[in-house]
């Protein structure tokens, strides 16, 4: 919220005493050896009635105004601030199909693909210099170990996280890391969808049942606590972004959310085993979270991403950076009767920033369903279900993760 204090003066007469007799001489009283320089003295009128001159009251100088992201953005059209929110999905092979998208704000890029093309980074600077008033892109992708890595090719491969857990130590996981992150960053990529710290002991591949499995660096909170900072400190020291997720823990949920309505472990469990992981990653400077889309028996019914209750938890954990949604399209959104126009607002109303869906069958597709989501989040604003500045909030948060200012 803008606030400009603006000074206002005013000349005040102020008379020295009450108005003497008139039989008061117009002689001139004998002048002190020592007067104060405030108090002036009588000056004879022709009534024969002595006046004081006015003493002007200063005029305070204006307040200066302090210049913040917010202030600046509070100057935005409605549309543009909706558009920071989204992160558009697009294959890592043509990045330039997301132009449309990024011309209109978005805010960031989500590639998808197994192995992105050597002139990746030459495609993403051009996508780049088309960001209206240059102010850069989220460009993320995932980049977990394993078999959940888009751009190997390029970066480098890293193994499974539950193997990183079980044979590596938070050394070796920070240094394999950061040498991924260096290719990342040198490739135009400055944010990696990892890594997982949700505690999953399973030992079995990630699957429609199982959004975790090896995804998981162990099954004890302990180890996943202290190797997901490493992952996450490997990624900061290489100039990357890391994203903790998912947010309040997936490990033994019913169901993986991208294919059926899932619910966690019951909350008072999440709070001894699962959350552990994410305060150590807060207190260690996390700049991102993501938010699961399962429901959280004993917190929420709705999933986490579009609930207010899983929000104030994460505020309650002393968490002020960048708030991500899973997938919005996933089965677990829909099942639960929102559309992805409708989840988008839901999940900025109840305390994300950034809001983001899978990649459809066809660029059109993709651009169709992103102006969808702009143009509900606009008319949330026009109707007064959503507020300005939460929306305000939600576009800081997105650039602080970036370090921009607006002001400089």
């Amino acid at each position: 919220m803008l606030v400009v204090l603006i000074g206002t003066g005013s000349v005040t007469a102020v008379l020295d005493g009450a108005r003497p007799s008139s039989a008061l001489s117009l002689r001139p009283s004998p002048t002190p050896s020592k007067s104060p320089a405030t108090t002036p003295s009588p000056i004879p009128t022709a009534s024969g009635t002595p006046t004081s001159t006015p003493t002007p009251t200063p005029t305070p100088s204006p307040t200066a105004v302090e210049c913040t992201n917010q202030a600046q953005l509070a100057a935005w059209s409605d549309s543009r601030l909706a558009m920071l929110t989204i992160a558009v999905p697009v294959s890592e092979s043509a990045p330039g199909a997301a132009l449309p998208e990024v011309q209109a704000g978005a805010g960031g890029l989500l590639l998808f693909g197994s192995s992105a093309p050597s002139n990746l980074g030459a495609q993403l600077a051009s996508v780049k210099a088309q960001v209206p008033g240059q102010i850069g892109l989220l460009v993320m992708t995932d980049e977990e170990g394993g078999g959940i890595q888009r751009m190997a090719n390029l970066a480098g491969s890293l193994p499974w996280p539950a193997w990183m857990g079980a044979n590596w130590s938070p050394a070796q996981i920070q240094n394999a890391v950061a040498a991924v992150g260096r290719n990342m960053l040198a490739n135009g990529v400055n944010m990696d969808l990892a890594p997982v710290i949700d505690v999953d002991g399973s030992n079995v591949p990630p699957s429609g049942n199982n959004a975790d499995g090896w995804r998981s660096f162990s099954g004890n909170t302990a180890v996943v606590s202290r190797d997901g900072v490493a992952f996450m400190s490997g990624l900061k020291a290489s100039g990357v972004i890391p994203v903790m997720k998912h947010f309040p823990g997936l490990g033994g949920s019913s169901g993986n959310t991208d294919v059926v309505l899932a619910h966690t472990l019951p909350w008072s469990t999440l709070q001894q085993v699962a959350i552990p992981p994410f305060a150590a990653a807060i207190n260690a400077g996390a700049p991102a979270i993501m938010v699961s889309n399962a429901s959280v028996p004993g917190l929420t019914s709705l999933p986490a991403s579009l609930s207010p209750a899983v929000m104030h938890e994460l505020e309650a954990l002393n968490f002020h950076g960048l708030v991500m949604t899973d997938s919005l399209s996933a089965v677990a959104i829909s099942a639960a009767g929102y559309s992805m126009p409708a989840a988008a607002v839901q999940a900025i109303r109840a305390g994300a920033d950034m809001v983001m869906f899978g990649l459809p069958a066809t660029t059109g597709e993709t651009v169709a369903q992103t102006f969808a989501i702009r143009s509900a989040i606009v008319s949330a604003i026009a109707n007064g279900s959503l507020a300005r500045s939460r929306l305000i909030d939600a576009d800081a948060a997105v650039l602080a993760s970036r370090n921009v200012n607006l002001c400089a």
